[in-house]
C-alpha cells in the first residue's frame, strides 16, 4: 500500500500548489487598480516580455511558413490542388501553429527569464525589502508582468502568422510558380474571421494567461537558492509547454466540435 500513500501525498501536494497559484492570481488581479496609476511599470514589462521576444518569433514565423509552403506544395501537387496552397498555409498558421508555436517560444524565452528574475529577487531578499517598505510586491512586481504577458502573446502570435503567410507566399509563388492571384484570392475567400482568426486570437490569449501565470508562480514559489532558481526556470518551460499542448487540444475540440 506504499504506492497508494505516495500517490495520496503527491495529490495533496499538487492540490496545495494549485491553491497557492490560484491565490497568487487573485492577489495579482487585485493589483490592477494600482497598475493603472503607474503605467510605466507596464511599459517596462512590455519591452522585456514582448519586444525582446519579437526577433525569435519573427524568424521562426518566416521559416515555418516557408516549410509549410514546401510541404504543402508537394502534397497538393499530387492531387492537382496547388491553387489551395494559400488556404492551407493560412489555416495551419492562424488556427494552430501561430498560437501554439508562439506560446512555446514565449515560454522558452520570456517565461524562463521571468521566473529567473523573480526567483533572484526572492533569493536576494528584494521582495522582502519591498514588504519592509510597505510596498506590496505582488502588486508592484508581479501584476505588471502578468498583464504584459497577456497583452504580448496575441500580438506575437499575429505577427508569427502574418510572417508565416508571407514565408509561404515566397516559397509557393516566388520559387515554385504558384499563381499569386490564386494564392491570395483562395486565402481571402476560405479563411473565416470567426471560425479561424478569432479562434486563434482566443487561443493566444489563453496561452498568454497560462504561460505567464506559470512563470510568475514558479519564480515566486522557488527555493531562494541558485539551485532552486534553476529548477524553477526548468519547471516553467516544461509545465508551460505541457499546458499549451494540452489546452490546445481542449480548445480545438471546443471550437471545431
Amino acid at each position: 500500500m506504499e504506492w497508494l500513500a505516495t500517490l495520496g501525498r503527491r495529490g495533496l501536494s499538487l492540490s496545495a500548489r494549485l491553491g497557492r497559484a490560484s491565490l497568487l492570481m487573485l492577489a495579482m488581479l487585485r493589483g490592477l487598480p494600482a497598475l493603472l496609476r503607474r503605467p510605466r511599470l507596464l511599459l517596462e514589462q512590455l519591452l522585456s516580455v514582448g519586444v525582446l521576444t519579437v526577433l525569435i518569433v519573427a524568424v521562426s514565423g518566416i521559416f515555418v511558413g516557408m516549410v509549410l509552403g514546401l510541404q504543402g506544395h508537394y502534397i497538393l501537387s499530387r492531387f492537382g490542388a496547388e491553387a489551395t496552397l494559400g488556404v492551407m498555409v493560412a489555416a495551419s498558421l492562424v488556427r494552430e501553429l501561430g498560437p501554439v508555436v508562439t506560446a512555446l517560444l514565449y515560454a522558452g524565452r520570456a517565461g524562463s527569464a521571468m521566473s529567473a528574475e523573480i526567483g533572484l529577487m526572492k533569493a536576494t531578499e528584494q521582495l522582502s525589502g519591498l514588504e519592509m517598505m510597505a510596498v506590496n510586491p505582488e502588486h508592484r512586481v508581479l501584476t505588471p508582468r502578468l498583464i504584459a504577458g497577456i497583452i504580448s502573446m496575441p500580438l506575437l502570435a499575429a505577427m508569427f502568422s502574418v510572417l508565416g503567410v508571407y514565408g509561404g507566399w515566397f516559397v509557393g509563388v516566388g520559387l515554385l510558380g504558384v499563381d499569386e492571384g490564386t494564392y491570395w484570392a483562395q486565402m481571402q475567400s476560405q479563411i473565416d474571421w470567426n471560425d479561424d482568426v478569432l479562434n486563434g486570437v482566443i487561443k493566444s490569449v489563453v496561452f498568454g494567461v497560462v504561460c505567464t501565470w506559470i512563470a510568475i508562480f514558479q519564480g515566486y514559489e522557488c527555493v531562494p537558492t541558485s539551485e532552486g532558481v534553476s529548477r524553477a526556470t526548468t519547471r516553467t518551460v516544461v509545465h508551460s509547454s505541457l499546458a499549451v499542448l494540452g489546452l490546445d487540444f481542449v480548445l480545438t475540440a471546443m471550437m471545431f466540435d
